[in-house]
């Protein structure tokens, strides 16, 4: 799979007229594939929209070729001069922050529109904080985040009487 992968990212790249390197490591979860160009802008896009849609493409041409092999297929990740891992730690580093906001304050706040692997990653980060809840809304490229508290754990609770008549 890694050589017909490789094949279409050739052929892609070819096609796009862009000169540099690509690097394809295969992990459990998929092919993380690694792009260096000298012309990353125009991979990456306005918000990173032509890189998802680069690795929409990929991924569904090889889901194509791959066709009689559908159970051993993996999903293909881009990224072009570390620009999603760099988002990714941003995001949640700004996830993070908005979740604090949202204990001290008690108000939920709603984040910009973002793609579903952004969405996915503050998701994740707000799972992990105590209190909080995290909800997609909208629809298409309105789709976006409201942060919360998380009304089960806010619940005024009643203290039990734990005195014995004697």
């Amino acid at each position: 799979m890694e050589e017909k992968l490789s094949e279409i990212l050739d052929n892609i790249l070819g096609l796009l007229l862009l000169e540099g390197t690509y690097e394809v490591e295969e992990t459990e979860e998929g092919f993380s594939v690694s792009i260096e160009t000298e012309d990353a802008g125009r991979l990456i896009g306005a918000r990173g929209e032509s890189l998802d849609a680069l690795q929409q493409l990929v991924n569904q041409i090889l889901y194509h070729k791959e066709k009689d092999n559908k159970e051993e297929f993996k999903r293909v990740i881009l990224d072009v001069g570390s620009w999603r891992k760099q988002k990714s730690d941003e995001l949640a580093k700004t996830a993070e922050d908005l979740g604090k906001r949202v204990l001290e304050s008690k108000e939920p706040i709603e984040l910009e529109p973002q793609s579903p692997w952004q969405r996915r990653i503050v998701h994740m980060v707000i799972s992990e904080m105590k209190g909080l809840v995290s909800e997609s809304v909208g629809e298409g490229r309105d789709r976006h985040i409201v942060i919360k508290l998380n009304p089960e754990e806010t619940k005024i609770k009643k203290p039990v009487s734990s005195e014995v008549e004697g």
